[in-house]
């Protein structure tokens, strides 16, 4: 089963659709998830927040999505309501999903800052197979012996003083594997991560 994976869409309503089309025809997955990080930077935050509510995408809520937007009154109450924390189980795989890392959406985590033994006592507190992040704007694939901790990087394309990597991510469970892909390049051609 395929789980496509976004986060940090910034109000950027032109990469979000662009995204969730190719998540839908191209790579044909079965559910898609969303880091948070809705709004904030980017133009058209309202349509961005529509548009995840419409489709029901589960979606945890991220630092900028704390702060006040000009959105319309119901998109101001769903990013309140948005959970810090979000589970959801597939195939038997646990997974587990938040903005920036486990109880804090202001704080993320950098491959170059974890250890293995971090994540594995990390998945195992969780009770989880897979960690899903966002907030750092860098895909991460971190696979260690309890799972794997994954991070699609930041979606939005569109010129800002904090840097984007234009990516959004597909998930493949049971399998655990992990694979990125530019939002502005050719479907299916895979960024190194």
């Amino acid at each position: 089963m395929d789980i496509g994976i976004i986060s940090d869409v910034h109000g950027d309503y032109d990469a979000l659709e662009h995204a969730l089309d190719r998540l839908d025809r191209f790579h044909r997955v079965k559910q898609v998830l969303c880091a948070g990080d809705l709004v904030g930077r980017g133009p058209h935050p309202d349509d961005v927040v529509q548009l995840i509510r419409q489709r029901g995408i589960p979606t945890v809520r991220g630092n900028h999505d704390e702060w006040n937007y000009a959105l319309s009154p119901e998109n101001k109450d769903y990013l309140r309501e948005l959970p810090l924390e979000w589970r959801g189980i597939f195939d038997g795989v646990s997974i587990y999903m938040c903005h920036g890392k486990p109880g804090n959406n202001l704080w993320g985590l950098y491959r170059d800052h974890i250890s293995d033994t971090l994540l594995n006592m990390m998945l195992n507190s969780l009770r989880a197979d897979v960690l899903v992040t966002g907030h750092t704007h860098m895909p991460l694939f971190a696979r260690v012996k309890r799972g794997c901790v994954v991070n699609p990087g930041s979606l939005y394309t569109f010129p800002n003083v904090r840097a984007t990597s234009r990516t959004y991510g597909v998930l493949r469970i049971p399998e655990l594997e992990f694979a990125v892909y530019d939002v502005t390049t050719a479907p299916g051609e895979r960024v190194a991560i």
